[in-house]
Parts: structure tokens; C-alpha cells; sequence
């Protein structure tokens, strides 16, 4: 079994660990009413999707 021989320094450890970070979902604005969607999602503000009406919103 591998073992090492040297401890791995935090600054080592920190610089590997550098690209492992979570990336933020993308996000773009509907066409319609403009507010921030999902990509391939439909609009949870006006319920559109690709110029569209397919959730039924409830006008309180």
C-alpha cells in the first residue's frame, strides 16, 4: 500500500483543491415578462415557455 512519505502542506492542498469548487447555475431572463429563469425551464413568474403559456397562473 502507498504511503507518503512527506505530510502535504496546507498551501499544497488548498492550490489542488482549487478547481473543485461549485459552480452557480446559470441563469438567464424570460423574454416575456423579464424576470431571472432556469435555462430549458419555464418562467415560474408568467409561465412561459419558448413564447408559450403552459403553467396557468392564478391572478389573486
Amino acid at each position: 500500500m502507498a504511503v507518503p512519505k512527506h505530510k502535504t502542506s496546507k498551501s499544497k492542498r488548498d492550490k489542488r483543491r482549487a478547481h473543485d469548487k461549485i459552480a452557480s447555475p446559470a441563469v438567464g431572463t424570460c423574454p416575456g415578462c423579464g424576470e431571472a429563469k432556469l435555462p430549458h425551464h419555464a418562467c415560474p413568474e408568467c409561465g412561459e415557455y419558448k413564447g408559450k403559456s403552459v403553467i396557468v397562473k392564478d391572478e389573486d
